[in-house]
Formats: C-alpha cells, sequence, structure tokens
C-alpha cells in the first residue's frame, strides 16, 4: 500500500501549498507537525540540505521544496490537473512560482520585517513587483484560468498571509486602490471554498505573526 506523510508546520504557506496539492487530488496523507524552534530528528533526516518543512515522504523516499513535490504530486497520482497540460503554459506557470519564491513574496516579507531604510526600499521593491502580478491575472478568475492551479497555489503568501501581516503592522502596500485586478483575484481566491477550508485560521495566524514580530522569535521565516 503506498504510504504518504507529509512533514510540515500548519502556519507556513510552503507546507499548505503541498496540503492543498495533496487535497485536490484526493491522497490520503498522514500530517506531521514540525516545532520549528525543535525540528525533529526525522525532519533533519530527510532534508539535511535546506533542513526546513515541507518534506514529502512517499513510500520510504523524502522530496522537499514546495514547488518540487508539488510537480511531482501532479505526475503521480491521478486527479484534476494543478500545472497546464500546454507545454508553453505549463513553463509559464513553472516561470511565476519562480517569481513568487524568489523576487515577490522575499520583497514582500522584507517590507514587513525590516524596520529602516532597508524596510522601506523593499516597500518600493515590492510594489513594482506587484505591477506585474497586476497585469498577468487581469481579465481572469484564477492564475490557472477558471480553476485553482500551480499558481495560484504557490501565490498563497500572497492571496493570505500577507493580508494578515499588513492588518498588524499597518502596512498599506498591497491595497484595492493600487491593484484592483490582484485584489479581486484575492477575495475570489480566499472565499473559494475548496481554498477556504484549507486556509489556517486568522485568528491563530494572528498570534503567530504577532510573536514573530517581537525579537527572537525562531520560528517561521519565508525564504529571505
Amino acid at each position: 500500500m503506498t504510504e504518504v506523510k507529509l512533514f510540515g508546520s500548519w502556519y507556513s504557506p510552503f507546507s499548505r501549498r503541498v496540503e492543498m496539492a495533496l487535497k485536490l487530488k484526493g491522497v490520503e496523507y498522514e500530517y506531521i507537525d514540525e516545532d520549528l524552534s525543535n525540528k525533529s530528528p526525522l525532519l533533519l533526516k530527510y532534508n539535511p540540505i535546506h533542513k526546513k518543512v515541507p518534506v514529502l515522504l512517499h513510500n520510504g523516499k523524502p522530496i522537499a521544496e514546495s514547488s518540487v513535490i508539488i510537480e511531482y504530486i501532479d505526475e503521480t497520482w491521478e486527479g484534476p490537473s494543478i500545472l497546464p497540460k500546454d507545454p508553453y503554459e505549463r513553463a509559464m506557470a513553472r516561470f511565476w512560482v519562480k517569481f513568487l519564491d524568489e523576487k515577490c513574496s522575499v520583497a514582500m516579507w522584507k517590507a514587513f520585517a525590516i524596520p529602516g531604510e532597508e524596510g522601506e526600499k523593499a516597500k518600493e521593491e515590492a510594489a513594482e513587483l506587484l505591477k506585474f502580478l497586476e497585469e498577468e491575472i487581469k481579465g481572469k478568475k484564477f492564475f490557472g484560468g477558471e480553476n485553482v492551479g500551480l499558481v495560484d497555489i504557490s501565490a498563497n503568501f500572497i492571496g493570505y498571509w500577507f493580508g494578515i501581516l499588513q492588518e498588524i503592522v499597518g502596512l498599506e502596500l498591497l491595497t484595492k486602490e493600487k491593484y484592483p485586478n490582484l485584489c479581486k483575484w484575492i477575495d475570489g481566491y480566499i472565499n473559494d471554498n475548496f481554498v477556504k477550508d484549507n486556509l489556517p485560521a486568522k485568528d491563530k495566524m494572528n498570534e503567530v505573526f504577532k510573536a514573530l514580530a517581537q525579537p527572537g522569535f525562531s520560528g517561521y521565516k519565508p525564504k529571505v
């Protein structure tokens, strides 16, 4: 029998990406929630390079990095496609995921987490990067078309997590006035029945991020 385990953290958008992919495909799995301030020996064993969640364990074989795991899930199990079938659209989806992970989310996180001049520069950078997403989503329901797909799942930090961060520190970076198309996508995304059932509770997220704003917190941090 196929054995699937997921090592994750309930408040990590990267872990939630993988959970959404597994649920979209109807894959049964065991979830192991990690304390990121005291990582388990199994997590360190299965992801010795990055020592981070998520890690998918399939029949004893570990796979790390959320975007890699999602592609593996899409190719391994039957069910709704997460990546586009068309080769060009598939390549573009990968491009936008890379953009989100390496550019956009990093700058947005810095805008929240770093004070002073460096933080102001991060806000400016994030504002410019968000313009590309604003244009890309124009006229679309989801980045994946009519259904939630790879880019939508990968943009969940922007779609849900960042809104909570903005409220906590009073940021006005991602607003309807500046990014109407992107905010329309956010509204549709977080109110989609499937997505809504797979997001962490806002009150619990508030507790985590308020702690995160304090010096010395050693929990979740995006890939900065």
